[in-house]
């Protein structure tokens, strides 16, 4: 039997180019999205799925076992960006990022782990950032939302050691999606004190983007861990300077790589 494999945020960019490779492989692929209507062309079925709302995640799970009695992958993929300076990022969108990029992936986990522990498997792939692996400016919400994803996986892995269920990390760079049009940003105030450095910041985050890799890549990439027996901790994948970055961060002095940021960002 073909591998159910179920998609949070399956309904456009690395979600979707992830999904349509993996039914091209021969999965038998699900996506979410919160308004699944909006989406009669999709290749894949779209199951209805808000990630900040726990009902709609125990409907979701319940309908995909309903239809194939099995989810041998979850991929955590649906999430938000957000943009700021911390100080001017109102309460309510903070713990609305943390509700999408943290809580969600929790509770979608939580409802699918049942059935992967009475089926004696599964494997869970959790999408994150390589901003999770440090505290970008402007950037910083969304950079702890993903990095708090990224411990609680390693927590995770080894609770789920006893029931031969898998999780892993996969934190992608820079993509071409439209992740940037669905990103809250805090509006660029005139009277701000961050209003030169954040304005110059945000549009080389959204240069990024535009420039971003194929998400093809992320394709690859999620395709060959689902064919590995023992994934690992973590994957990063995107241009060779984002993914060394991290390896950086790991050797040098902290101001050091402080000032490295800074000098990027021409703060």
């Amino acid at each position: 039997m073909s591998k159910v494999v179920l998609i949070t945020g399956g309904s456009s960019g690395i979600g979707k180019s992830v999904g349509e490779y993996l039914q091209s492989k021969g999965f038998k692929v699900y996506g979410t999205s919160r308004n699944p209507l909006n989406y009669p062309e999709s290749k894949f079925p779209i199951v209805a799925l808000d990630v900040t709302k726990p009902d709609t995640i125990s409907r979701c799970i319940d309908n995909v076992l309903n239809r194939e009695s099995k989810i041998d992958v979850l991929i955590n993929n649906a999430g938000s960006g957000i943009t700021g300076p911390i100080e001017e990022i109102p309460d309510a969108e903070i713990k609305l990022n943390f509700e999408t990029n943290f809580f969600g992936p929790i509770n979608v986990i939580k409802a699918v782990l049942p059935a992967m522990r009475s089926q004696k498997s599964g494997l869970i792939i959790n999408v994150t950032s390589i901003a999770g692996y440090m505290g970008l400016p402007y950037r910083g919400i969304y950079s702890a939302s993903k990095g708090a994803l990224e411990l609680v996986t390693e927590a995770f892995r080894m609770e789920l050691k006893d029931f031969n269920i898998e999780m892993t990390n996969v934190a992608p760079g820079d993509f071409a999606t439209n992740i940037a049009a669905g990103r809250y940003h805090a509006p660029v105030l005139d009277d701000s004190p961050y209003k030169g450095n954040y304005s110059n910041s945000l549009k080389m985050m959204d240069d990024h983007v535009d420039e971003g890799s194929d998400p093809q890549q992320m394709a690859d990439a999620i395709f060959k861990i689902i064919e590995t027996k023992k994934p690992k901790v973590h994957y990063k994948v995107g241009v060779f300077m984002q993914k060394f970055s991290i390896v950086l961060k790991r050797i040098l002095p902290d101001k050091v790589y402080e000032k490295l940021l800074m000098n990027h960002y021409k703060l």
